[in-house]
């Protein structure tokens, strides 16, 4: 019952769709550099520069004009003939230009209505036309399509509906891509770890009443459910809380994080214990954080200029044991100029290993017997 209780309560708040809003309290740690947009999904995942170079090589391969594809595809498309997998595969490689996407999305169209009901391990296109949106910069075209009714199983993949949001993060529309969130929510498409740092870093950009509660809501279920938070997604969440002047909330999600040794966390912590009024253990924080310029080796706790300004503003003046501790912080270069809200709208760096320029393989794999090669050998 407590499980289909808290499903509920979580379905009812995101049936909503949340509006910008403020909250006073701790203005100054949210700001970003004027301009500054940013992603939040790994190259991994966007994969722009795999599509690129697949694109490439399609073009090398064909015969012919490439305007010759689009006329003969365009044709099928008013003849209301049948699409094929291999030549809307072909196309979408094929498109440069916003008029060859507009070619692509009647194309798509057409295609879905002949195979709504695709076969579990079907090629899925869903990825393959947001990459392509993501390269022209058409995002409103990607979102209006991974919206539309009519193409319901078409974008069936958590891949998808990301990349939108992602573009639409990055270009400061997060309202839109709140509404992506919660069209791929009715679509029932799965929820994966990208997509609760997205959702939250969305609400915690909106800052509203409603995308607070919307927030809130899907950290619930999420719970409830077992999924996967990534850190990032929580220190989103515990801002968001301490924007709405949720305090206990902030706590309480923060307690959750289980590594919490980052910048982040850092200085998410700072503002917690100052908004709870703990100014002791503040100010142990403070002290202990302190790293003599001698010791090179050892890593420093790094601390907003914004955050340490907001503490100083607080309750520097009165406890000049406090001011001490904040002035040692500067002095020892512990205080960096990002804020807070360029640390959590970071782009997370790849993971990939770059691809060795030998081969350092010294047996063969035929043989088992060591490689007798000259170059080896020198």
């Amino acid at each position: 019952m407590a499980v289909r209780a808290a499903g509920g309560r979580a379905a009812a708040l995101l049936s909503g769709v949340a509006h910008r809003g403020s909250a006073p309290g701790l203005a100054g740690c949210w700001t970003g550099r004027i301009g500054a947009k940013r992603h939040l999904l790994s190259d991994e995942v966007v994969r722009l520069q795999e599509f690129q170079q697949r694109k490439l090589a399609v073009t090398h391969q064909i015969y012919g004009d490439r305007a010759h594809y689009f006329k003969k595809l365009d044709d099928k498309i008013k003849r209301n003939d049948l699409i094929l997998k291999d030549e809307l595969k072909l196309l979408l490689h094929l498109c440069q230009t916003p008029e060859h996407v507009e070619v692509a999305k009647k194309a798509i169209y057409r295609y879905h209505e002949e195979n709504r009901n695709v076969a579990f391990g079907e090629f899925r296109f869903g990825p393959l036309f947001v990459r392509l949106c993501y390269e022209l910069g058409l995002e409103d075209t990607a979102a209006e399509l991974v919206r539309d009714k009519a193409l319901k199983g078409f974008f069936s993949d958590s891949t998808s509906f990301n990349i939108v949001m992602d573009m639409m993060f990055m270009k400061g529309y997060y309202e839109t891509a709140l509404e992506v969130l919660m069209n791929m929510r009715k679509q029932g498409v799965h929820f994966n770890k990208d997509t609760f740092t997205l959702a939250f870093a969305v609400c915690y950009k909106l800052n509203s009443p409603e995308s607070y509660r919307i927030c809130t809501a899907l950290l619930e279920e999420s719970h409830v459910k077992g999924n996967l938070i990534p850190r990032i997604a929580y220190c989103f969440a515990v801002a968001l809380a301490l924007r709405q002047e949720d305090i206990e909330n902030a706590k309480s999600v923060y307690s959750r994080i289980m590594n919490t040794d980052s910048k982040i966390c850092l200085n998410l912590k700072v503002l917690i214990l100052l908004k709870s009024g703990a100014e002791a253990d503040l100010l142990a924080l403070l002290t202990s954080s302190f790293v003599q310029d001698t010791l090179r080796f050892v890593k420093k706790p790094e601390f907003s200029q914004e955050v340490i300004s907001v503490v100083q503003e607080g309750m520097g003046g009165s406890r000049p044991q406090m001011e001490t501790a904040l002035s040692r912080l500067q002095l020892a270069g512990q205080v960096t100029e990002p804020s807070l809200d360029h640390m959590l709208c970071h782009t997370p760096h790849s993971k990939r290993k770059p691809a060795a320029l030998l081969d350092q393989r010294k047996t063969s794999r035929r043989t088992f017997r060591p490689l007798q090669s000259a170059l080896l050998s020198e």
